[in-house]
């Protein structure tokens, strides 16, 4: 069994240049000596600043959100709560007997019994306007009948003799001059075509034509010449430009700057690397010293208080708790309890005074009728019902 890998499955790890082996120690070097008093400062500042913020901030910012709350806030919902909302209320109850109730009133007992008058007066006027409507409209339509026949026998006996004859004399006189129209176009064509079109075709097989292809092709011969004048002097302007400009500018990029630009990204990452693994070393102690201070402060400060309160407070504390305050507890509760029993006493003698005082001045109230049930309706009581040893008959009764 082979334990190692084959040289295909081995992670591919980057070869490294001299130059950042020499640049890489002392970078490190001289970063952690700037870096970890940096560190420790930083962690002092936020040990502190934690501090602070328990112990100074946080309970004057919750006295300040008290304060502030006491003074402006409360105060506004005071007011609001004791005098706008009573105040508002008491102007709602104003302005709904003032001005609801009336105007409920008047719609109710003057508004509605006019409305109503009203309505039927217009629907008598209503009926009546449509009565004479109903009239006037059968009269115009009786009247409109007759001008309607009157027309009708005027069209059919009148209008429709003379609308053929005049239809007859009109196909006439169109067919007429359409034979006149047909022949002078006829006429017109031919003159126009022999005149015009002839020898306009002529024109333009023989002279326009071949005068066109002659400065086409001249026009051709131009461009041309135009074209590799440009393109000498295009040419000429590109190797000018190149060996001028391009090719010093590629010599200087590819020389001088890469190799520029790689020496100082090496350098920059390696100090980027190098302020990483100070910041982390530099926790490392400033965790170290914090820890150390920490230690010195509980065994110099938090021990003996500790000491001093577990041994001389907690038992100062217990007998204090055993011998004045539980005693002094017990005789405040028997003093509540006996003032509660008291009090108790007292409120149900004012409560039977006030009865009796109303029995007499009132007298005793009367006992509601008892309505007897279906059930004791419908079946006897105990004393009445119907036994071996008894009977409720009229015969066998006793």
């Amino acid at each position: 069994m082979d334990l190692e890998k084959s040289p295909a499955e081995r992670p591919a790890v980057p070869a490294e240049g001299c130059l950042t082996v020499a640049i890489r120690l002392p970078v490190r070097i001289v970063v952690l000596v700037l870096v970890v008093p940096v560190r420790m400062l930083w962690d002092a500042l936020v040990v502190g600043g934690r501090f602070l913020r328990d112990t100074v901030l946080r309970p004057v910012g919750r006295v300040l959100q008290w304060v502030a709350w006491a003074v402006f806030v409360w105060p506004w919902v005071t007011l609001w709560r004791y005098a706008v909302v009573p105040v508002g209320k008491a102007l709602a109850w104003l302005g709904y007997v003032s001005l609801v109730v009336p105007a409920v009133w008047i719609y109710e007992t003057v508004l509605t019994p006019v409305g109503h008058a009203i309505a039927w007066v217009a629907r008598g006027v209503g009926a009546g306007f449509a009565w004479v409507l109903r009239g006037l409209g059968a009269g115009f339509a009786w009247v409109l009948r007759g001008i309607g026949a009157v027309l009708a026998w005027v069209y059919a006996r009148v209008l429709t003799p003379v609308g053929r004859a005049v239809a007859w004399l009109l196909r006439g006189l169109g067919t007429g001059f359409g034979a006149v129209a047909l022949g002078v176009y006829r006429v017109v064509a031919w003159l126009v075509r022999h005149l015009i079109v002839v020898p306009a075709l002529w024109l333009y097989e023989w002279i326009l034509a071949p005068v066109g292809r002659a400065i086409a092709w001249a026009a051709r011969g131009l461009g041309w010449l135009v074209r590799m004048i440009f393109t000498g002097i295009g040419a000429a302007l590109h190797w000018t430009l190149r060996v001028l400009l391009v090719l010093p500018a590629l010599a200087l990029w590819r020389w001088v700057l890469v190799p520029v630009g790689r020496v100082l990204a090496v350098v920059a990452r390696e100090v980027g690397d190098a302020l990483g693994h100070a910041w982390r070393v530099a926790g490392h102690l400033s965790l170290a010293v914090g820890r150390f201070l920490g230690r010195l402060f509980r065994w110099i400060f938090v021990e003996p208080v500790r000491w001093v309160y577990r041994s001389v407070l907690t038992p100062v504390g217990h007998l204090v708790r055993d011998t004045v305050l539980r005693p002094a507890a017990e005789a405040a509760r028997g003093v509540g309890r006996v003032t509660r029993q008291a009090l108790a006493a007292a409120r149900e003698s004012a409560r039977q005074t006030r009865a009796d005082i109303r029995r007499m001045l009132f007298g005793t109230p009367r006992e509601p009728e008892r309505v007897p049930l279906a059930k004791d309706r419908r079946e006897p009581g105990a004393a009445g019902t119907r036994t071996l040893g008894s009977s409720t008959t009229a015969l066998t009764k006793d």
